[in-house]
This record gives structure tokens, sequence and C-alpha cells, in this order.
């Protein structure tokens, strides 16, 4: 099995929301605000292949999908689909895509399964040969938002992806597309049962996967939110967030499971350890991957 970071559109979000209640003196040490607030993101992706037989790819990044309004509000930096450009780059079309892994619905996720945005055009869908992988109980979440959150998911998605006809729901920590090679943790504290999707490492001890990678979606964005107490304002729960992430974490760290970051923009893979006053940092870091083996996720 190969991996490559795919890289999706980037943006700019306030970076108070971000960093939640964090204060500004401490977050501006981690990323540099504009002259609005707003830090630098990446939407990556990650493609995995063959796995279980297939070619996966983890998430689709923010896309492309908004008209120019909406493209501006949100600070997204490229008009153009820049995730199709990736894959392309990395030898691949999204029709050669068998699957696709949604840890969550919310645009900045999932708009990558849309066509780029076109005067009078309604959304269309991409990834024409796709199972899309999907956590049923969040599903429910994107069908029925609260109103917290409504403003974070795309009206039009839901519907696309039911007349495909190619949904493969998830209720536990396996989805029969991808077999064994995938195991599925779940989160609630930014959004109900949101998955994040760990390819199993090949070495076993003590019945246990070790050496994987997992897909961090916002559990853990980027490298200042391994930091266990710092969360986002788009979190529903930031003390449950809190505890999930010690959880998981502690987990990861035991079974030496490299972390896989979407939002970080200079980071796309880290391997965790602990720093002299215990907390856990992330060292071993990798901007990209590139056709890059499972059992050499780190040095």
């Amino acid at each position: 099995m190969k991996l490559w970071s795919i890289e999706g559109n980037s943006q700019r979000l306030d970076g108070g929301s971000m960093f939640g209640n964090a204060p500004r003196t401490m977050w501006t040490r981690w990323a540099v605000p504009d002259e609005r607030n707003r830090i630098r993101l990446a939407t990556r992706t990650l493609l995995a292949t063959p796995l279980n037989g297939r070619t996966v790819l983890f998430e689709t990044g923010i896309g492309a999908f908004f008209d120019p309004d909406m493209r501006e509000r949100f600070g997204v930096a490229e008009s153009r689909h820049v995730l199709l450009d990736s894959l392309r780059e990395a030898g691949f079309e999204h029709g050669d895509i068998d699957v696709v892994v949604l840890s969550h619905l919310h645009f900045d996720h999932a708009g990558g399964l849309l066509a780029p945005w076109a005067e009078g055009r309604g959304p269309e869908l991409l990834f024409p040969n796709a199972t899309f992988v999907i956590g049923r109980r969040h599903w429910m979440r994107a069908c029925n938002p609260h109103p917290r959150d409504r403003a974070s998911f795309i009206p039009e998605l839901p519907g696309l992806l039911e007349a495909s006809g190619r949904i493969e729901f998830v209720e536990d920590d396996r989805a029969p597309s991808l077999g064994d090679a995938v195991r599925f943790h779940y989160s609630d504290g930014h959004t109900p049962g949101m998955m994040l999707a760990e390819i199993l490492g090949p070495d076993q001890r003590d019945g246990l996967p070790h050496g994987g990678v997992v897909f961090c979606a916002d559990l853990v964005p980027g490298l200042p939110w391994v930091h266990v107490p710092i969360t986002m304002g788009y979190d529903r729960c930031p003390e449950l967030l809190i505890d999930e992430k010690q959880a998981f974490l502690e987990d990861k760290l035991a079974r030496d499971v490299h972390l896989f970051l979407t939002h970080d923009p200079e980071i796309a893979l880290a391997q965790l350890a602990r720093d002299e006053r215990g907390r856990f940092t992330a060292v071993h870091q990798h901007a990209r991957l590139a056709a890059r083996a499972l059992s050499e996720a780190a040095p």
C-alpha cells in the first residue's frame, strides 16, 4: 500500500474561532493572522492504494463549490478545484477513486465532492465510480442539522449522495468496502458521529495493530491542537472533545499510530511523543507524502 497527501483548496478562517478559548497572545505563537484576524488552513486529503484492493480517498477538502461571494466569506483562496489538480499530479483522476471515506459532512471536508461553481448551474456530484463511506449517526445530523451548525453543511449534498445509490453507511468500526484494513474511531465533541479512520499498521503486538496512520479530521485539525486543552470555537462540546482527544492520543501513542492532519498548512503527517512535562507533542513531521509505503510512515 502506498500513501499520498493530496492538497485541496486552502482557506483562511478567524483565528479566535479556530482556537476556541485560547487567548490571542497564545495562539499567535502558532499561527500568524492576517489583517482580518484570519489564519491560513489547508484542506488536505489522504489517498491510499491498494487498500483492500481499492483506491481510497479519505475526505475531499472544501473544493470550489462556493459562489464568489461565499468563497470570499469563508476565505477560500482558489477558484479552481485544487483537489482535482492535486490528484492529477499524483497520477489519478477523480473517476479512478473507488471509495471516498467521509469523516463528517461539514463543507470544508465534503465540499470537494462537488464540481466547481459555475453561473446558472446547480451542484453536481463528482467521483462517479466511488462508494461513499459515511457514519450513519453523523448522516442523521447532516440531514437534520442543529441551528448552531446548520451553516456548516451543504443543503443539497445529502440528496445528491442518496441519488447516487452509492452510500455505504457505517455503524461500528468496520466498513465492508474497506475490510479489515481500516478501523473507525468515533468522536462527538466536534459534531455527532465524526469518524476517524485508522489504516491499520502491519505490526501486530499483544493482539493490537501498531504503526498505522489515522485521519484525525477535526479532533486534531493541525499541530497546535495536539495540545489537549486546545479546541475550536466550532466544536459543539469542547469539554467532551478534550476527553475524547486525551483517550485518542493515549491510544495512538501507545500503538505508534501516526497522525494525518487535514488543516495544518505545513505538515501532513506526524508521530506522537511526550515532552519533558508529559504533554503530547508531534515529532518526525512530514510536509507531504508521495507514494510512501505505510511501513515507512515514520523514519
